[in-house]
C-alpha cells in the first residue's frame, strides 16, 4: 500500500491512515516515502507521544536501512537528540515539534509531517494539530499531513484535514487468546490487589511460555509489585525488568532487547508500552486494566494524578502486544462487561489537564481566542480564562492577553509557564543555577518517593540530595538542570548565594496562588481558602507560611507534597503589592458578637490584624446580613411574638393572595435579609440584641400601609370568650387554634370563624386544670354529642366548676366556684 500512500499525499496533500497493529506503519512509511518527487528532498517529521518511542522508531528504521542514529534518521525529544546534516527523517515528541513550529511557522525545512498514533490525544499532540493547520492554510499549502493510527475511527481527523481520504491496512497481526480474570474482591486494599497481581503473573508463568509483559497504571506499581514477585520468587529463569518513560535509557534498552538464552522474561510497564514499540518475545500480556492520567481540577486550580480505567482502544493495543511476533495470550484482570462498558477512547488530555502551557503557545502563536484555530476538541472557555488570568499574574500576559516579551521568554523554555517565570525572574537576581535546581524537581518524579524513611515535604531535602556526589537516580534530574541553566545562560561562577528564605521566594515566583498560612501543627490554609495538610510529624508542620510546588487533591482537603518554608518578612516583600489593607467585620463565634478589625490580607490569608472599638454602625448592620443570611440564619431569634406575627402574614397571604403581603417563607426572608433586617441592625453588636422584639418590628415594618390593621380585622390576635376574656389565637399551627377552658365557651353555639368566614378555627377545649378535653372543629356538635359524656367524667373530679346539664343557657365563666363556709 506504500505507493497509494504516496499518491494520496500527492494528489490531496492530506491523508488519514487507519493501519492495524504490526503493519508497520512507523517504521515502513516515513522511509518509503523519502524519494516521493512531491517531497522535493525535504525532511520528514514524525510525531511520537512519547520519548521512548520515538527514540526507538528512530533506531529501528536506521536499522533497517543499516545505518546508525544520526545518519538519514534521526530523533529529538527532551533532554536527548541525535540528529546529523544528512538527516532526512527526524521522530520527534509532540512538544518538540511545538517548539519547532513556533521557531518556524512556515516548516520551510519539512515537505511532511506525520502524526503517529494519533488516538493519543495528548494536549501537545492537540495543539500541534492546530498548528500544523493553521500553518498549512496560511503559509504552506504545500506541507503534507498524515495522520496515522491502529484504533482511531479517522472521520474527525479526515474532516480537520479538509475531508482527506482515509485508507485502511491491514496488520500483520497473530491470534490473541483473551482471558478475563477479575480479582475476588472488587473493593480490596492496596495489599490484596498486589497479591492479586502476583497470583496473575504467577499463575500466567506456569500456563504460557515466553516472554510476558505486565500493564501497571504507573511506576509506583510497578516497584511495589516488583518487590512483592521477588519475594514469591516465581524461578531463576524469569528476570523482572521495569519499564516507564523516565527510566534510565540503559534499563529501558534492557526490557527492549531479546531475553537471554535460558531466561524468561517479565516485563513490568506503564502504558508507555502500548503503542509504537515491538517488545522481542512478549507471547503474553497480563493487563490490570489501569492508567494513570493528570487531571485538573478548576475548583482547586490544581492538577493531579487520578488512577483511571483504560479506554477499550487501549485495551485492545494491550493486548495486541502478545501477538506481533506469533500467537499470545492476554489475561485481563477484570470482568468482560468492564471491558465492554468502558469508553472507546482515552478522554482527550485537552478536556482535563490544565491549559496554562497552552494559552501560553497560543500568546506566542498570536492568538488571544482559541477559536481562531481549528481543533479536535476546543479549549473549554472557562478554563482557558482561567489559563490567562494565571499567565497575567506571571506576566506573561497583558491585559488584553497578548503576549509580553517576559511571556516570549517564558515560551522559549519549553517548560510550564510557572517555572518559565520562576528561572527568569531567578537569573534576574542572580540565583538562577538554584532555580534551575528546583525545576528539574517541581517537574520529575519525587527522588525521596523510593525512601523507606518516612518522607517530608520539605523541597531543601531534596536540594541536599540533588547537590550530594553519587545517588544515579538524580542523575536524570542533574540532566535536565544542566539543560536549563544552558538554555537560561547561567553558570555557578555567577550565582548569589541564597538567604535562608530563597528558595521560599524561588517557588513564590512560580506559585503566587500556593501560598499557605498554619492554623494548626499539619494544618494550613491556601491563598484560596482551602486547607491543605501535611504530616504533623512533618518538619514544616509547625512553619508560620508555606509555598508549595506540589499539591494532592482530596475530596475536602488538599495534601501538600512539597513545599518550602518562607517567613513573614520575605513573603511581605514577595506579595506585598497583592496585599490588601481593610477593616472587616465578621461574627465571632466564641464572643457571640460582630467583631470589627483592620486586617492586611493575602487573598484568604490574614495576615495581621488588630480590633477596632469604634466600628461603623453601617458596616456592623451588612455583616450581621450577610452572617445571617448564611451560617447564621439558623441562630436568628423567633421569639415568640415575631412568629406568631409571621404565621399571620402567611395565613393572611393564602387566604388573600391579590394582596400586598410580604412573602414570609424561609427561602424569601433569608434571601431577603438585607431589605427586612439590615435597617434594624445598625450599631447592633450583640446576638442576643436581635431578640424577639426587634425581629418583630422589621417583620411588621415589611407591611405596607394600613395592613396591620387590616390584618388585626381579619386574623386578630386574640378572642373575646363568651365569659369576656381575651384568648391568645395560635396561628402558629394549621388550622390556627383556639384554646380555651370549656366553662368560657358556655352559651357559644357555633364555631368561631375569622378573616370574614373564610378562616374557620380549631377549639381546644380545656379542663380547669388547662388539660384538652376535647378538640373540635363543631362545637354546635360537640355540646349535643360529647359534652354529656364530658361531663359525667369531670363533674366529680372537678365538683367546683360548673357542669350544667344544658351549656347553652347557662352563664360563661373562668372562674371556680367560691368554697363554701364551714
Amino acid at each position: 500500500m506504500l505507493p497509494e500512500i504516496s499518491r494520496l499525499l500527492a494528489e490531496r496533500g492530506a491523508l488519514v491512515l487507519q493501519a492495524e497493529p504490526g503493519a508497520g506503519k512507523t517504521t515502513r512509511v516515513p522511509p518509503a516515502l523519502l524519494a516521493a518527487p512531491w517531497l522535493a528532498k525535504r525532511r520528514i517529521l514524525v510525531l511520537e507521544p512519547r520519548r521512548l518511542a520515538a527514540i526507538m522508531a528512530a533506531r529501528r528504521m536506521a536499522a533497517e536501512r543499516g545505518e546508525v542514529v544520526g545518519e538519514t534518521i534521526g530523533y529529538r525529544v527532551r533532554l536527548d537528540q541525535c540528529i546529523g546534516p544528512r538527516t532526512r527523517i527526524e521522530v520527534v515528541t509532540n512538544g518538540v515539534f511545538t517548539r519547532l513550529i513556533q521557531s518556524d511557522p512556515a516548516l520551510e525545512d519539512y515537505g511532511l509531517v506525520i502524526f503517529d498514533e494519533c488516538h493519543e490525544r495528548s494536549q501537545q499532540a492537540d495543539l500541534g494539530w492546530a498548528l500544523a493547520l493553521e500553518s498549512r492554510a496560511a503559509l504552506r499549502e504545500d506541507l503534507r499531513l498524515l495522520a496515522m493510527s491502529a484504533t482511531i475511527d479517522g472521520r474527525e481527523h479526515a474532516r480537520l484535514l479538509g475531508n482527506a481520504p482515509i485508507l485502511e491496512c491491514p496488520g500483520r497481526m497473530f491470534p490473541v487468546t483473551i482471558h478475563y480474570r477479575p480479582p475476588p474482591v472488587s473493593t480490596a486494599p492496596r495489599h490484596q490487589v498486589t497479591s492479586d497481581w502476583v497470583s496473575a503473573v504467577n499463575r500466567a508463568l506456569k500456563e504460557t511460555t515466553g516472554g510476558v509483559l505486565v500493564f501497571l497504571p504507573g511506576v509506583p506499581e510497578i516497584r511495589q509489585l516488583a518487590t512483592a514477585l521477588a519475594e514469591a520468587n516465581p524461578g531463576p529463569d524469569v528476570v523482572v525488568m521495569p519499564l516507564f518513560g523516565d527510566q534510565a535509557p540503559t534499563a529501558q534498552q534492557a526490557a527492549l532487547m531479546p531475553a537471554a538464552p535460558g531466561k524468561r522474561k517479565l516485563v513490568l510497564a506503564t502504558a508507555v508500552a502500548e503503542t509504537s514499540l515491538t517488545l522481542p518475545d512478549i507471547a503474553v500480556v497480563i493487563d490490570t486494566g489501569l492508567s494513570r492520567t493528570a487531571r485538573f481540577d478548576p475548583a482547586r486550580a490544581m492538577e493531579r494524578l487520578v488512577t483511571v480505567p483504560v479506554s477499550r482502544a487501549a485495551a485492545e493495543q494491550r493486548a495486541g502486544r502478545a501477538g506481533r511476533q506469533g500467537p499470545g495470550v492476554c489475561y485481563r484482570l477484570y470482568a468482560q462487561a468492564t471491558f465492554e462498558g468502558a469508553l472507546r477512547q482515552n478522554e482527550p488530555e485537552i478536556r482535563q489537564a490544565d491549559l496554562a502551557g497552552l494559552a501560553l503557545e497560543l500568546a506566542l502563536w498570536g492568538v488571544t481566542d482559541p477559536g481562531m484555530l481549528r481543533w479536535l476538541d476546543a479549549p473549554h472557555p472557562a478554563r482557558f480564562a482561567q489559563a490567562r488570568e494565571l499567565l497575567q499574574a506571571l506576566e506573561a500576559l497583558d491585559g488584553a492577553g497578548r503576549i509580553t516579551a517576559h511571556g516570549q521568554a517564558m515560551a522559549r523554555l519549553g517548560v510550564h509557564p510557572r517555572l518559565a517565570h520562576l528561572l527568569l525572574r531567578a537569573r534576574d537576581a542572580g540565583v538562577g543555577q538554584l532555580a534551575c535546581r528546583l525545576a528539574a524537581l517541581i517537574e520529575s518524579r519525587d527522588p525521596m518517593r523510593r525512601s523507606q524513611a518516612p518522607v517530608f515535604a520539605d523541597i531543601q531535602d531534596r536540594l541536599v540530595l540533588f547537590e550530594a556526589g553519587g545517588r544515579a537516580r538524580m542523575d536524570p534530574l542533574r540532566r535536565l538542570a544542566d539543560q536549563l541553566a544552558q538554555r537560561l545562560g547561567v553558570n555557578d561562577a555567577e550565582e548569589t548565594a541564597p538567604d535562608e528564605d530563597g528558595v521560599g521566594r524561588l517557588l513564590a515566583w512560580a506559585y503566587p496562588d500556593r501560598i499557605a498560612q498554619f492554623q494548626t501543627p499539619g494544618l494550613f490554609r491556601l491563598l484560596s481558602g482551602r486547607r491543605a495538610r501535611l504530616d504533623p510529624a512533618d518538619s514544616l508542620a509547625n512553619a508560620p507560611y508555606l509555598v508549595v510546588a506540589r499539591l494532592g487533591g482530596g475530596e475536602t482537603e488538599a495534601r501538600i507534597h512539597l513545599a518550602a518554608p518562607i517567613s513573614p518578612t520575605a513573603l511581605f516583600d514577595i506579595a506585598g503589592e497583592r496585599i490588601i489593607e481593610a477593616v472587616d467585620t465578621g461574627f465571632d463565634p466564641m464572643r457571640e458578637s460582630m467583631v470589627t478589625r483592620r486586617r492586611r490580607r493575602l487573598g484568604a490569608l490574614i495576615l495581621e490584624e488588630s480590633p477596632l472599638p469604634r466600628p461603623d454602625p453601617a458596616a456592623l448592620a451588612t455583616a450581621w446580613t450577610t452572617w445571617l443570611a448564611g451560617e447564621g440564619w439558623t441562630r436568628l431569634i423567633w421569639g415568640r411574638r415575631a412568629a406568631l406575627l409571621r404565621a399571620r402574614l402567611a395565613r393572611m397571604g393564602a387566604l388573600d393572595p391579590s394582596g400586598d403581603w410580604p412573602d414570609v417563607t424561609d427561602a424569601a426572608l433569608r434571601n431577603g435579609v438585607a431589605n427586612w433586617l439590615e435597617p434594624f441592625l445598625a450599631g447592633l453588636t450583640s446576638l442576643g440584641q436581635i431578640d424577639d422584639d426587634l425581629v418583630h418590628a422589621a417583620l411588621a415594618a415589611q407591611v405596607p400601609p394600613g395592613g396591620m390593621r387590616r390584618l388585626d380585622g381579619l386574623l386578630p390576635t386574640h378572642f373575646q370568650t363568651p365569659a369576656g376574656r381575651q384568648a391568645p389565637i395560635d396561628y402558629i399551627q394549621n388550622p390556627p387554634v383556639l384554646a380555651v377552658k370549656l366553662q368560657e365557651m358556655f352559651g357559644q353555639t357555633d364555631t368561631p370563624v375569622l378573616a370574614e368566614g373564610r378562616q374557620a378555627l380549631v377549639i381546644h377545649l380545656l379542663s380547669p386544670a388547662g388539660r384538652p378535653l376535647a378538640i373540635t372543629s363543631d362545637l354546635a356538635s360537640f355540646w349535643k354529642q360529647a359534652y354529656p359524656e364530658v361531663k359525667k367524667q369531670m363533674r366529680g373530679r372537678y365538683p367546683r366548676h360548673p357542669w350544667p346539664d344544658d351549656p347553652l343557657t347557662a352563664a360563661p365563666t373562668a372562674r371556680a366556684k367560691p368554697k363554701a363556709l364551714p
